[in-house]
């Protein structure tokens, strides 16, 4: 058998040499080294930290949930579901009073005119005057359906009909208006030096009313709905 040599004794540890001093180890190499050391001695190791709450800032008194504002986005007729419709009431009368008084001032300076030379036509052109003024009824006649369904108890639904009511009544007959006012300008002032004038003069005030009427039809299938 092979003689044993003598026991083999641990080498004493070397001083750091100035010349090649130690590398520091880096981060990551140190945490797989201490994470291997804590599994072979049966540590567990550290929970995970858990992540940052995320800041919540108090909201004001105003904009908290509370049982009135709950009430009133739940509710079918707010207090002021009735502005709606008294605007489009006002709507309703406000516009067609312009397009009337725009119809009858032009209208009635074409008039004015034409007197001076014709005054025998006066009462023949009075016409665009008079379909001039029809469309403020037309306006008065919706604004009055819409006063009479107002109610302290109004739903949104009810008060966006009228509105829709009044402004196409008032609209229309603001276009009306200003199309009746120009054509019986010059066609009073025409007919007055060509009396043939006076029959498509007639059929064209007849289109420009009928815009006016048009309106009106859709203001009442609103209002009654």
């Amino acid at each position: 058998p092979p003689e044993a040599g003598p026991p083999s004794l641990p080498l004493p540890a070397s001083a750091p040499s100035p010349l090649f001093p130690p590398r520091p180890r880096p981060p990551l190499l140190r945490h797989f080294v201490a994470e291997s050391c804590l599994r072979r001695t049966g540590a567990a190791a550290e929970p995970p930290a858990s992540p940052p709450r995320p800041l919540s800032l108090p909201l004001p008194a105003a904009l908290r949930p509370g049982p009135a504002r709950a009430a009133m986005s739940t509710s079918a007729s707010p207090e002021y579901a009735s502005f709606f419709a008294v605007m489009g009431a006002s709507a309703a009368m406000v516009f067609s009073a312009l397009g009337a008084a725009y119809g009858t001032a032009k209208s009635g300076t074409g008039i004015a005119a034409m007197s001076v030379m014709r005054p025998e036509l006066i009462m023949k052109s009075i016409i665009p005057v008079v379909m001039a003024g029809i469309i403020a009824i037309y306006g008065l006649v919706v604004a009055v359906l819409i006063a009479n369904a107002l109610s302290p108890s109004i739903t949104l639904f009810k008060s966006f009909l009228q509105l829709g009511a009044g402004l196409s009544v008032g609209l229309s007959g603001l276009a009306a208006g200003f199309a009746i006012g120009i054509v019986g300008d010059a066609g009073v002032r025409g007919t007055a030096q060509q009396p043939r004038l006076f029959v498509g003069m007639i059929l064209i005030l007849i289109f420009a009313e009928v815009l006016g009427l048009y309106g009106l039809i859709v203001a009442l299938i609103l209002s009654t709905k």
